[in-house]
């Protein structure tokens, strides 16, 4: 089994990005599969160019989409990519789509095939917080995670995609009061549990918890 896991690169202003420092550090092989780690850009449509390139030259059985929420104090897997750019601050070439749809052709919205609450449950058994997240937002996160799944419907149909957004590092947040961080070890024990559970799932489908949100 193949995973190729992306992490985006730094963009509104920080000089880090949790995203691929952690991807960076992941292991090589997690419970026998091997990991293929791809830095991409914060930029709309690169960033969907250099993934396609990635599962066209690696053939991954699995692709794992990772990026930053500001604010999130936990590992949230994501349920759902929507077809919509709508970005708060310009990408980092400068463009600032504003209520646009990614695809014409696409679905209004692609949900995810990977094994989301059993992400969040191996998460929290490793001793961190974790929860399943509704919305991947409007901005680059939820570009690829949509770009992933309208290539997955249009092109590699056999390819299993998602998406988990993590955390601030504690060093951004030194300037952002009352903000929650967690320290990259953390960030990758969270998910390399999350791999592991993807691995461990992998023909199985999801388990059955509760994951539901109110709000």
């Amino acid at each position: 089994m193949k995973i190729l896991v992306t992490g985006f690169d730094p963009f509104g202003g920080d000089k880090i990005n949790p995203a691929i420092e952690a991807v960076k550090r992941l292991p090589a092989e997690i419970n026998g599969a091997e990991i293929i780690k791809l830095e991409i850009p914060t930029v709309f449509n690169k960033s969907a160019e250099v993934v396609k390139k990635a599962i066209e030259k690696e053939k991954p059985d699995y692709v794992l989409n990772v990026g930053q929420a500001g604010g999130r104090f936990g590992l949230t897997p994501e349920r759902v990519a929507i077809n919509i750019n709508d970005g708060r601050i310009p990408d980092n070439e400068g463009y600032q789509p504003l209520g646009e749809p990614i695809h014409e052709d696409g679905e209004t919205a692609y949900f995810t095939q990977l094994p989301i609450k059993a992400e969040a449950k191996a998460i929290r058994d490793a001793g961190l917080p974790a929860s399943v997240s509704n919305t991947a937002g409007t901005y680059v996160c939820n570009h690829i995670m949509y770009q992933v799944q309208y290539m997955r419907d249009k092109e590699f149909p056999n390819i299993k995609a998602g998406f988990i957004h993590i955390p601030f590092l504690p060093e951004q947040v030194v300037n952002r009061p009352n903000t929650p961080s967690m320290a990259l070890g953390d960030i990758v024990k969270g998910l390399t549990a999350a791999l592991s559970a993807i691995v461990e799932r992998d023909g199985k489908g999801d388990i059955k918890a509760v994951e539901g949100a109110n709000h």
